[in-house]
């Protein structure tokens, strides 16, 4: 915030980084998902929420890989608690539900790992108002290098496959499934 108390560029951004399938048609997916789920609860409240709703979401999908059903563990879905007690990730050598994805701080950079960089702008609007389009960029296939420090420059040299709406992104990039 400035000194006015008015939002800056800063407080509009959340970089995150998403380790296993951050390939377009994935990420695109879950994103449309994340959209279609905050318009018909209006619980969009900018970028932040929504990176922290993208990212719980995602790891929420795969925690029945965690659930296997062996009967010598007492991990229960229908009781969160268990999921928090180590005892019951034994059997992993390291439980990728709390790794996987990161919140990164876009001072320090792009830590060289990501095939693809992704832009999401959500609109400054009132949380109570209409849904509004959300607008995606999609980089081209490790279009971009490592960077260390602040990240907008990266992010203006990157080469970008598609700027538009989240729709028609999906329309573009993915096929959709037969």
């Amino acid at each position: 915030m400035d000194q006015d108390g008015e939002p800056t560029n800063d407080d509009r951004v959340a970089q995150l980084y998403r380790h296993s399938d951050g390939y377009p048609e994935s990420v695109l997916r879950n994103l449309a998902q994340l959209k279609e789920l905050l318009d018909a609860t209006r619980a969009e409240r900018g970028p932040g929420y929504a990176a922290a709703s993208f990212v719980f979401l995602n790891k929420l999908s795969t925690i029945n890989l965690y659930l296997d059903g062996d009967p010598d563990r007492t991990t229960d879905a229908a009781q969160p608690a268990d999921l928090l007690d180590p005892s019951n990730m034994e059997h992993l050598d390291q439980p990728l539900f709390l790794l996987g994805h990161g919140i990164e701080n876009p001072a320090d950079g792009i830590h060289g790992d990501e095939e693809y960089l992704d832009v999401v702008e959500l609109p400054t609007r009132d949380p109570f108002d209409e849904s509004a389009e959300w607008t995606v960029k999609v980089s081209s296939h490790s279009a971009f290098l490592r960077w260390d420090g602040p990240t907008d420059e990266a992010f203006e040299r990157a080469s970008w496959q598609f700027n538009g709406p989240l729709e028609h992104t999906l329309e573009g990039i993915v096929a959709e499934p037969a």
